[in-house]
């Protein structure tokens, strides 16, 4: 696992639900085929309206046209993110998309067990509100270890809430291999 990440954040607000992270309509592609795969990334974050997106102009999208990897590698949110449907396809298009972390004011519980057991990103909440802080396309530098979020375009730092125990299953790719390396099943 990385020791810290870096890129630019994309910034959303307050209950950030699944329908919004990939529409129920884009979940007929394949996770397996490698082609098919890709359309999750494209699709990411397609349906959140771009005037809550934090977008300086209000016409950027997520991913461009086109591609199916996004230029922001951090999603920011604000309190609930991940609400909604149980689909494990939300933190799946995320990572597909090429986001390696989502730090949240809060996440909806079953959106941050998908996100940790499936190995999909780091899931990180801040201690105090800062989704006002940080605008979309500034550049930020997590350190995992230290759990601290540096907005470099601003200076500023903020501490982190502890992954706990969850870093484990995150250090292990997924719970599954977390199961076999601790030996609660066979390898």
């Amino acid at each position: 696992m990385k020791k810290t990440i870096e890129g630019q954040a994309y910034v959303l607000g307050n209950d950030i639900d699944t329908d919004q992270i990939i529409p129920a309509e884009h979940l007929v592609y394949s996770l397996t085929d490698p082609e098919e795969k890709k359309n999750y990334g494209k699709f990411a974050l397609s349906g959140v309206p771009q005037e809550s997106a934090g977008l300086p102009d209000g016409n950027h999208a997520f991913v461009d046209d086109g591609k199916f990897e996004s230029q922001y590698t951090i999603l920011i949110g604000g309190k609930n993110f991940g609400c909604g449907s149980s689909r494990e396809h939300a933190p799946a298009c995320l990572k597909i998309a090429g986001i390696q972390a989502v730090v949240a004011e809060s996440f909806a519980r079953i959106f941050y067990r998908n996100s940790v057991d499936g190995g999909f990103f780091i899931p990180f909440e801040f201690q105090t509100r800062v989704v006002d802080e940080i605008n979309t396309g500034d550049t930020i530098l997590i350190d995992v270890e230290a759990e601290t979020l540096t907005n470099k375009t601003s200076g500023k730092s903020y501490k982190l809430k502890s992954l706990g125990e969850v870093i484990d299953i995150i250090e292990a790719g997924n719970i599954f291999e977390y199961a076999r390396k601790t030996g609660l099943i066979p390898r």
